[in-house]
């Protein structure tokens, strides 16, 4: 099996800095794209960031300039950067795995979710 374990989250003032970190383990083959997404209370989850295997990044309007998502290919970890944070970033922030594990003599991919981690922003 597949198992997505996050770290990193807490309390921070408006304008300070938190990185999340989603380390991926199990029979994995190949890791095709990494992402982290987030709720707010009373609203819907949303993605913040993603990567793919070629390196590629893409972020939320919101979060453009002050999160940077990057991964550790060898520990099959997934972080985020967060700078700037403003009290709106308040969420659990999720990270999402796209990856193909080994099954037998072959392989299955699949997507896979972390347990969450709280990020509170506030004074």
């Amino acid at each position: 099996q597949v198992q997505l374990v996050e770290s990193g989250g807490g309390l921070v003032q408006p304008g300070g800095s938190l990185r999340l970190a989603c380390a991926a383990s199990g029979s994995i083959f190949r890791t095709h794209v990494m992402a982290w997404y987030r709720q707010a209370p009373g609203k819907q989850r949303e993605l913040v960031a993603v990567i793919t295997s070629g390196g590629n990044v893409n972020y939320t309007d919101s979060v453009k300039g002050r999160f940077t998502i990057s991964t550790d290919n060898a520990k099959n970890t997934v972080y985020l950067q967060m700078n700037s944070l403003k009290p709106e970033d308040t969420a659990v922030y999720y990270c999402k795995a796209d990856l193909s594990r080994i099954m037998g003599l072959s392989w299955v991919r699949n997507d896979y979710w972390g347990q969450g981690t709280q990020v509170t922003v506030s004074s």
